[in-house]
């Protein structure tokens, strides 16, 4: 247990939420009172624990929830797939410092069953993730909008939301809805968490076998490839990169593209034979074995 290990309190609707808030801020002052929401899907890691852990580093009162959106499976069989680990999972966000766990059914998040109106993640939603998991995006921003408002403090309390880069679309997407959309919150993201062996964290990778694990280092290794060049402001030669990728054994490469990390915009120029200058996003996904990886890394000139 860490110096700051709690035992969360384990809420399951709506209104025990607000309560337990409501409880939780009233012991601070009024008008200097923070929180910090981390929204999860379960199934949690040492990523999910760098999102809790920075969270209560910054707030007086730091909330969780875990809930597996059903909005955001384009197939039912991955719905059910999806790990529910409970009971694991409030022992590592208490470990963390959180205070409060928010842990509904589908009946709480969707009273109505499935919602008749959504949030559109518009033409960013169709790119790469989004080209690959049709509604994703609109059934994540659904969601973390409703998360949002559930998780909301009274106004007079600072608030603020986590979220892993890894996830790089989706953290760009959230950014987005909330500024375009006045949502009282501040978004922070955190750094990608990785495994000694530099593969980044994801509930997805305990499906990896020994040798898929092996194969999928290679996304990281071209990633870096691509930083180190950047960083010494070499054109990036991308198709090099997208060369060693592609040579793994096991591996299907669906998407590999340098670009803009405010509009995902690909920065073609900067990726063939133009030194590379200023400020990028590398994103890569690919399928190896039965799992379907994403990784990205930011690019900065030296």
């Amino acid at each position: 247990m860490t110096p700051h290990a709690k035992k969360p309190q384990l809420v399951t609707n709506p209104s025990e939420l607000r309560t337990a808030l409501a409880e939780r801020l009233g012991k601070h002052p009024a008008d200097g009172a923070s929180l910090g929401l981390v929204p999860t899907m379960g199934a949690l890691h040492a990523g999910h624990a760098a999102l809790a852990a920075a969270a209560a580093a910054a707030n007086d009162v730091v909330a969780a929830t875990i809930f597996v959106n059903p909005l955001q499976f384009g197939e039912p069989a991955d719905l059910q797939r999806y790990p529910r680990t409970l009971e694991d999972d409030v022992a590592l966000l208490g470990s963390c410092g959180v205070d409060i766990v928010f842990a509904p059914e589908v009946k709480d998040v969707y009273p109505g069953g499935q919602p008749l109106v959504t949030v559109n993640a518009g033409a960013l939603g169709t790119m790469f993730e989004g080209a690959a998991r049709p509604g994703h995006f609109d059934g994540m921003l659904t969601v973390v909008a409703k998360l949002l408002h559930l998780g909301a403090p009274p106004a007079d309390a600072a608030y603020r939301a986590y979220f892993g880069c890894k996830d790089a679309q989706q953290l760009i997407l959230i950014r987005r809805m909330v500024h375009e959309l006045n949502f009282p919150v501040e978004v922070v993201g955190i750094p990608t968490v990785r495994d000694t062996d530099g593969l980044a964290l994801s509930s997805r990778n305990r499906f990896l076998s020994h040798a898929d694990r092996q194969s999928a280092l290679v996304l990281q290794r071209a990633l870096r490839l691509l930083s180190g060049r950047a960083l010494r402001r070499e054109p990036l030669d991308l198709d090099s990169a997208v060369a060693l990728v592609e040579s793994a054994p096991g591996v299907e490469l669906d998407y590999f593209e340098v670009v803009d990390p405010d509009s995902l915009d690909p920065l073609a120029f900067n990726c063939r034979q133009t030194p590379f200058t200023g400020e990028a996003l590398a994103i890569i996904a690919a399928r190896v074995g039965p799992v379907r990886l994403i990784d990205n890394m930011s690019l900065a000139a030296g």
